[in-house]
C-alpha cells in the first residue's frame, strides 16, 4: 500500500495569524474544557499530539506539568510553539501523523479540530490509527475530535453548506458524495484586504471512524458531543470519541 505525503497549505502567513483566522478555537470556553479533559484522561503519562499545529492545546498541557510531544506537517505553525515556555520543552516531530514516528511509549494520542479529513483517503486515515495505536502503551487512550458531515442539511441537488458567517469571516464547504471529499472555502477581510484559503478534506462518520479504530487494535470507550461531555446524539454535530488499547 502506498501512502501519500499529506498536503499543509499552513504557511507563514497563516501560522502568524492563525488566532486571529480561527479566534473561536481559543475561547477559554472551548479551550478549557478540552484542556481538562485531556488532563484529566492523561492522568501523569505521556502525551502525543498528532497535527498540534502552533500548540494551542499542547502547550497548555505542558503547562500543567505534563510530558507533551507531538507531530506536525507545517514546520511554520510548529516554529511558533516555543513562544511560550512551556512550548520550548516540547518535542515535535515535523512530518504526516500517519507515517511519523516518536521513541517511547504514550498514555494519550490526541487528534483534534477535525484534523483526522486532513488525510484525504481512506488508507491515510487508516494508517493515523495504526500509527496511533503504535505510540500507546497498554491501557493507553485515543482522543478524536472531528465534525459529523452535514449531508442531512443539503436539499436535493445541492452541494455546499455554510458552516460560518459573520461581518470578517465566510466559512462554506462543497460536497461531492461519491469522492467522500468536501472542499472547505474561507474568505476573511483583515486590514481591509480580502483573504481567501481553500483545502480538501475527507469526510469520515462516526461508524468508519469505529472501524479503523478495530483495525488498530483500539476498543471504543466513550463519545461525547463535545469536551464538556454533552451525550453524543443523533442529533449532535461533532464528536469526541475516545478508544482504548
Amino acid at each position: 500500500m502506498v501512502l501519500l505525503m499529506a498536503d499543509t497549505r499552513f504557511d507563514d502567513w497563516v501560522a502568524e495569524r492563525y488566532e486571529l483566522l480561527w479566534p473561536e478555537l481559543f475561547d477559554p470556553l472551548v479551550l478549557n474544557p478540552a484542556v481538562n479533559f485531556l488532563a484529566d484522561l492523561a492522568g501523569t503519562s505521556p502525551v502525543l499530539e498528532f497535527g498540534v499545529g502552533t500548540g494551542r492545546l499542547a502547550v497548555p498541557l505542558a503547562e500543567r506539568g505534563l510530558q507533551v510531544a507531538g507531530i506536525e506537517l507545517s514546520p511554520a505553525m510548529a516554529a511558533r510553539i516555543g513562544e511560550r515556555a512551556a512550548g520550548r520543552d516540547i518535542e515535535v516531530v515535523i512530518g504526516d501523523f500517519a507515517t511519523a514516528r516518536l521513541d517511547g511509549e504514550f498514555g494519550l494520542v490526541v487528534l483534534a479540530r477535525n484534523t483526522i479529513t486532513n488525510l484525504t483517503t481512506q488508507p491515510e486515515q487508516v494508517a493515523a490509527f495504526g500509527n496511533a495505536a503504535a505510540h500507546l502503551g497498554a491501557g493507553g487512550h485515543f482522543v478524536v475530535e472531528n465534525y459529523v458531515p452535514q449531508l442531512r442539511r443539503l436539499p436535493p441537488g445541492e452541494t455546499t453548506t455554510v458552516f460560518t458567517a459573520t461581518p470578517d469571516h465566510l466559512g462554506y464547504e462543497v460536497y461531492d458524495v461519491g469522492a467522500q471529499i468536501a472542499v472547505s472555502h474561507h474568505y476573511w477581510t483583515i486590514d481591509g484586504q480580502l483573504r481567501s484559503f481553500a483545502s480538501p478534506h475527507r469526510y469520515v462518520w462516526p461508524s468508519e471512524l469505529d472501524l479503523m479504530a478495530e483495525l488498530a487494535g483500539l476498543t471504543m470507550r466513550n463519545r461525547y458531543a463535545d469536551w464538556n461531555t454533552t451525550p453524543f446524539t443523533g442529533e449532535s454535530r461533532s464528536h469526541i470519541s475516545v478508544w482504548q488499547k
